[in-house]
């Protein structure tokens, strides 16, 4: 795992992987999604965002709750630039064409955490939506 990784972004996949995972299932495509998120964001290479993402599922799943993310990316993220983590959370959650309601409710929650309200929660669900067609 390449060391130049920003903890923001570990806090980040490991969110992300919370989300793919609450619905019950984690599929590929829902892989895939985390791994072309992260290396967009950061301009990671493949091996490099897939790396991550096996390190983000590990943590993941010794996470008690998903407070531990939102609070590592609120001290890391300015308030004006969480909107965009909330966009990759929905990436994530549309990623395999179904948004279940663990998930919506998961996105709700790290909204919620992270100071994104509500409506610039729909606001960003709907441009990811209009992104993949």
């Amino acid at each position: 795992m390449a060391s130049n990784v920003p903890e923001r972004e570990v806090a980040l996949a490991a969110l992300m992987v919370r989300i793919a995972r609450a619905d019950g299932s984690y599929d590929d495509v829902e892989q895939r999604r985390i791994v072309q998120v992260l290396k967009l964001r950061d301009g990671l290479s493949t091996s490099e965002a897939e790396g991550l993402c096996a390190r983000a599922e590990e943590i993941e799943a010794k996470a008690a709750d998903t407070v531990r993310f939102t609070r590592a990316l609120k001290e890391m993220i300015p308030l004006d630039d969480r909107v965009g983590v909330i966009e990759a959370l929905w990436q994530v959650a549309m990623a395999d064409g179904h948004r279940g309601a663990d998930e919506d409710a998961q996105i709700r929650l790290a909204a919620s955490l992270l100071g994104v309200n509500d409506r610039d929660s729909a606001l960003a669900r709907r441009r990811v939506r209009a992104r993949l067609g």
